[in-house]
């Protein structure tokens, strides 16, 4: 061979080697110009919000169900003021996460900035210093959601105690309409004029608010809880008549107990209740303001990260207010249902017994007849997997119609403090750590 063709044969060969390269690149990426999408996406993660490491996982620490659009905010929302919602964990982590809702606006939600701290103290405004952190949304400092949708924050690194209170701060510079919120919230979070997501101290948070805004969801990255036990209710389950911020709801009891008692496991315990919320029958709108249980099972319980058991206590307010005439045996189905929805997703579900209220003005034999009826076939075993005798727990010795007089807060219907607790610390402990579904 000549020396001239080997040349030839070398460039030939050189030719080929690019071509083949040229063609594994296109392959990979799928275009010629463009990047992979995930390492995009790589890109756009902020370093203050760098995933958390492998282990572990994401569960849910604190949730509040949205209600529907606050009253007197139809027009400007919350425009040029910052909204600090204060909420108390029941599980800890190393990373912590945001949900932001606009489910019941009207039209799209500009919110400019957002951050969340540890308190400094207990019903305080202020932040633990070190502790605020910017949030972001796919890398940026700003969001837009639309009317009905809600997002969620990256993740951001911070050191979450079990059982802290936490500031999650919104700043909207422009009028959003209705604000999606939660009214009964039972503790005091704050407003103040102008951006003042960035301050640590709360000297600006000068308007208190016993409602929570916006913010629907803190999910913790964490390595030790086992998971959450969601729980759906009414206003005996939001803690209407607890001591104002003071963490004295029955899930919060239900909580403390979870993380003190030796031999159980470390299950985060997220309260869902709605006051005046139903089993069968939601309220006016789309989407419907206080929606019932059956409605929003999906949303506020299935949904919930890291979701490992249920209890659901409802069903007073279905005879109550009882619009559609439902008997006791309607009552019955419609709580089977959600044993139904929970078994497809391989979760058990804790039901209590529903609780007296001889004495409430709302109270007749015929009610009372249909509240027996409904604790009978949650006795039965026939309704839920297992459930907890809130009855039991809290009527009084002398005249089962009624609450007994120490757990009752003054209006025959709605617990105490002292009534609160009693209904945390009648729970078996044992049967929320079993995950296979029974069949009923």
């Amino acid at each position: 061979m000549t020396k001239r063709h080997g040349y030839a044969l070398l460039a030939a060969l050189a030719a080929i080697v690019v071509l083949i390269s040229a063609a594994i690149y296109l392959g990979v990426t799928g275009t010629g110009g463009s990047r992979d999408e995930s390492a995009d996406q790589g890109a756009r993660t902020p370093r203050s919000s760098a995933a958390p490491a492998s282990s572990g996982s994401w569960v849910a620490a604190w949730s509040a169900s949205p209600v529907g659009g606050e009253p007197g905010t139809e027009l400007r929302g919350y425009a040029g003021q910052s909204i600090r919602n204060v909420v108390h964990t029941h599980t800890g982590g190393t990373s912590a996460r945001v949900t932001l809702s606009n489910l019941y606006g009207q039209q799209p939600l500009n919110l400019t900035r957002a951050s969340i701290a540890l308190t400094a103290a207990p019903n305080n405004p202020s932040a633990a210093p070190g502790t605020l952190r910017a949030l972001t949304f796919d890398g940026r400092s700003d969001v837009v959601i639309p009317p009905g949708e809600q997002r969620v924050s990256d993740a951001v690194r911070m050191r979450v105690p079990n059982g802290s209170d936490l500031l999650v701060t919104t700043f909207s510079p422009t009028p959003s309409g209705p604000v999606t919120y939660h009214p009964h919230a039972r503790q005091i979070s704050y407003v103040a004029r102008g951006e003042r997501t960035d301050d640590e101290a709360g000297a600006a948070y000068t308007q208190q608010s016993p409602f929570w805004r916006y913010v629907t969801a803190v999910d913790v990255h964490s390595s030790d809880s086992q998971g959450a036990v969601v729980v759906l209710g009414d206003s005996l389950t939001d803690g209407i008549t607890s001591t104002m911020g003071a963490n004295r709801r029955w899930t919060d009891v239900l909580a403390q107990r979870m993380r003190d008692e030796p031999g159980n496991l470390d299950l985060s315990v997220v309260n869902q209740g709605i006051s005046g919320n139903r089993l069968l029958s939601g309220g006016p709108g789309r989407p419907a303001g206080n929606p019932s249980g059956l409605n929003r099972f999906e949303r506020d319980v299935l949904s919930r990260s890291g979701v490992r058991g249920i209890v659901v206590a409802l069903g007073i307010n279905d005879i109550l207010r009882n619009p559609n005439g439902n008997s006791a045996a309607d009552i019955a189905d419609g709580l089977r249902d959600l044993t139904r929805q929970a078994h497809q997703r391989g979760l058990r579900v804790t039901g209590a017994t529903l609780m007296p209220f001889g004495g409430h003005r709302g109270w007749t034999p015929e009610k009372e007849q249909m509240r027996q009826e409904v604790n009978t076939a949650i006795r039965s075993g026939e309704v839920f997997d297992h459930y907890v005798d809130f009855d039991k727990a809290v009527r009084d010795p002398y005249d089962a119609r009624k609450l007994r007089p120490e757990y009752d807060s003054g209006d025959h219907l709605h617990p105490s403090d002292a009534g609160f607790r009693r209904m945390g610390e009648s729970f078996d402990l044992s049967l929320l750590r079993k995950t296979a579904p029974a069949q009923l």
